[in-house]
């Protein structure tokens, strides 16, 4: 019995060294395997950041807004690509106070009232030197869990665009006011005279009426003409596109302003080649083509020439012409003589009857055709006024 103790003793430290290498060897993979989860959580939450990140990164690049950043101390963290269009910025700004990012001292007031008041809305920047650019600047403070200051956030929208379109609806407003009123008021005044006791003058009132009916009748071509302007600018009018002769097309024209080159002692000239096709609307063609010629017999030399020509371009198109030899058009004029109520010679144009906006008719109907227009000229020497139209193939 005594023999045995020894053995017993040996096999139960066996047994509890087994037992402790066992306990050992299990602590040491669930620590590992404690190791390998707390290492995918951490990865899985960096992976997450990232993506994160990467989408804020996309939706900050995406805007159409500018966007700048700022820290508590009022340097720049951040700033999309958008503001560096719209600043022209031509490094990364980063780590730059706001002034010497964008030199702007409008800005920097914006920052610190923001700063202060917490927000600020609705502020209209003019850039300056920049073709009259507008932005409208809304910035808000950033504030930490304690309500302290932690950064400044400013968006930048571009009102350039709205800018101009209410420039052009004020203009527009302007100019047909200004071209109503003109007849209105020398129709009035005729019937006032009428009424005054010149009715009782047959000769008089006759002449009178003569000239109630012109205005009366510039005032049916102005409403003529602006509804022509906006069935053309809003896409309501169907071109009937269909193969023309060109040459042929310009003959008719001809014909129909046979009378007043005459009367001008203006000679029409059809240089236009045989067998010159396009695709046009046939109505709407023969309005750009009648404007055209009978600008040129209007403002064209007395006793002179007019010239309609075309010829085939490349890129399966045509390019028409009409030509006079008149006074020529003001090289500063060149580029506005297509936009509405634009006249080089106001009195001029007002003697003749016209408008002010059969150019512009021209444009929008040759545009809706998918082609260009322009004007060249050599002052006392005339100008040529051209066109674009798809060619049959």
């Amino acid at each position: 019995m005594t023999s045995l103790l020894p053995w017993l003793a040996l096999g139960v430290a066996v047994a509890a060294a087994a037992w402790l290498w066992r306990r050992s060897r299990g602590d040491q993979r669930a620590l590992a395997e404690s190791r390998r989860e707390l290492a995918d959580l951490h990865h899985a939450r960096e992976t997450q950041w990232v993506e994160e990140q990467t989408k804020q990164q996309a939706v900050f690049n995406s805007m159409i807004e500018g966007l700048l950043i700022l820290d508590e101390d009022g340097r720049v963290q951040f700033a999309n690509p958008t503001l560096g269009q719209m600043f022209r910025l031509p490094r990364d700004v980063r780590g730059l106070t706001l002034l010497e990012a964008l030199r702007l001292h409008e800005l920097q007031e914006i920052a610190v009232r923001a700063a202060s008041e917490g927000r600020v809305t609705g502020f209209e920047l003019q850039l300056p030197g920049d073709n009259g650019r507008v932005l409208q600047v809304n910035a808000a403070s950033v504030r930490d869990p304690d309500r302290a200051h932690a950064g400044t956030i400013l968006v930048f929208h571009d009102l350039t665009r709205i800018k101009q379109l209410e420039s052009v609806r004020k203009e527009f407003v302007a100019n047909v006011s200004h071209e109503l009123r003109t007849p209105l008021s020398m129709i009035k005044g005729y019937v006032e005279t009428l009424l005054d006791g010149a009715k009782d003058d047959p000769a008089v009132a006759t002449r009178f009426l003569q000239t109630i009916e012109k205005h009366a009748d510039r005032l049916t071509f102005l409403i003529d003409d602006l509804l022509t302007i906006s069935q053309l600018e809003s896409g309501s009018v169907a071109l009937n596109l269909q193969s023309l002769d060109l040459r042929e097309q310009v003959a008719a024209v001809a014909r129909d302003l046979d009378a007043r080159a005459v009367e001008r002692q203006v000679r029409l000239v059809n240089e236009v080649p045989e067998g010159l096709s396009i695709r046009a609307d046939a109505d709407r063609l023969q309005q750009v083509l009648y404007n055209l010629a009978d600008n040129a017999i209007k403002y064209g030399r007395t006793g002179g020439e007019v010239r309609l020509g075309g010829r085939r371009i490349e890129g399966d198109g045509v390019e028409g012409w009409v030509a006079d030899d008149g006074p020529g058009v003001p090289a500063e004029s060149l580029e506005r003589v297509f936009e509405r109520f634009y006249r080089v010679d106001r009195a001029r144009s007002r003697e003749q009857g016209g408008t002010g906006l059969g150019l512009s008719i021209v444009k929008h109907i040759i545009q809706g055709h998918g082609g260009e227009v322009r004007a060249e000229s050599t002052p006392g020497r005339g100008a040529t006024f051209y066109y674009t139209l798809p060619a049959v193939p």
